[in-house]
């Protein structure tokens, strides 16, 4: 099988542009029209639009499968290699199902972020109608962090060192998820919280929906922009975990950008639909930490065993089972929450 890109971006650009378009098209539908007065996200809403995004990551592997059985068979590049259609059919396959396998990594490593956003927005008090314009721009601003990161992924991962470095950092993330003990969050010892306060005072209280607000003419920012840019924190660090897992299973930019970006849009509506249950899911946590080992092995080891590729259908099996497993066991022997005592009389 090819080394090289089957969609290198100087012949794939004008798709990056029009992918680009079409999703700040649909985030401008969704903040302006579906969303434009601020209102409380009910399971019933949150549950449609997590189908809605779902649906459209489906059906852009549907079309990215068909285009791919149309194209490759055509690429010089492999006709010159003496693939011959059989083989390129089965390229075809690959090609979606390392999309779809990494579309579901992204979608369960984003469980992580929906325990931040709930522990955020409950230190910040940040009331539940406001909750959807706050995820709205910190999703934005993860989706341009997220092409930063992917474009100098992809760099990086032309050097064999790299793969072993972002396994051995994938590897030793699963083993802290495992066995680290979880510690509060504290925003207000976030240094970079702790700079934009020093820059601009903060009001102590809320103002609507507003991330800025004018006071004798100087310029003061909101609880509501401090939760954003702490969000914006979190999903950076998750990032770092996130980029590296699915370059474990594709070495493809256009499968890592586009299964990010679909994972990423769904984030906020998979939130106002698990928000209120994620306490019941205590074996999430076992399983996210399970996957990052597996794609940490594979990057450093299994591929190599493999004879350069691990079977991107094993690895859709095993991460799914990891998932249903832990999601399983979570139902199954549900954890205890310590009663706190009634206060006396």
């Amino acid at each position: 099988m090819p080394v090289y890109s089957l969609f290198p971006f100087a012949d794939y650009w004008w798709f990056y542009a029009l992918f680009t378009l079409g999703v700040l098209s649909l985030l401008a539908l969704d903040l302006g029209v579906f969303h434009r007065e601020a209102h409380e996200v009910r399971f019933r809403e949150a549950l449609t639009w997590s189908v809605v995004w779902i649906s459209l990551a489906l059906l852009f592997c549907f079309g990215l499968w068909k285009y791919a059985h149309w194209k490759l068979p055509q690429d010089p590049r492999l006709i010159a290699e003496g693939l011959t259609a059989a083989q390129a059919a089965v390229l075809a396959n690959q090609t979606a199902l390392e999309f779809l396998t990494g579309f579901v990594i992204e979608k369960s490593l984003s469980v992580d972020n929906i325990f931040i956003f709930v522990l955020v927005f409950s230190y910040f008090s940040i009331p539940a109608k406001y909750q959807h314009r706050v995820l709205f721009y910190g999703i934005l601003g993860a989706l341009v962090f997220r092409m930063i990161f992917i474009s100098i992924g992809a760099a990086l991962m032309q050097l064999h060192w790299v793969i072993w470095l972002f396994g051995g950092f994938l590897i030793l993330t699963g083993i802290k998820i495992l066995f680290a003990q979880e510690k509060p969050i504290e925003p207000e010892k976030n240094p970079i919280i702790r700079l934009l306060r020093r820059l601009m005072p903060v009001t102590p209280e809320l103002h609507g929906d507003r991330f800025f607000l004018r006071r004798n003419g100087v310029l003061h920012a909101t609880p509501l922009l401090v939760t954003l840019v702490f969000i914006e924190l979190s999903d950076i660090v998750f990032a770092i975990d996130s980029v590296p897992a699915i370059f474990a299973i594709t070495r493809e930019p256009l499968i890592v950008f586009t299964s990010n970006v679909f994972a990423i849009l769904g984030l906020r509506a998979l939130y106002f639909l698990l928000a209120g249950v994620m306490h019941k899911f205590w074996a999430l946590k076992y399983g996210l930490g399970i996957i990052l080992v597996f794609v940490g092995l594979k990057m450093v080891w299994l591929n190599e065993a493999f004879g350069g590729k691990f079977p991107v259908t094993w690895s859709l099996a095993i991460i799914g089972g990891v998932l249903s497993a832990s999601v399983i066991l979570s139902l199954a022997i549900p954890k205890r929450v310590p009663l706190t005592p009634a206060p006396a009389n």
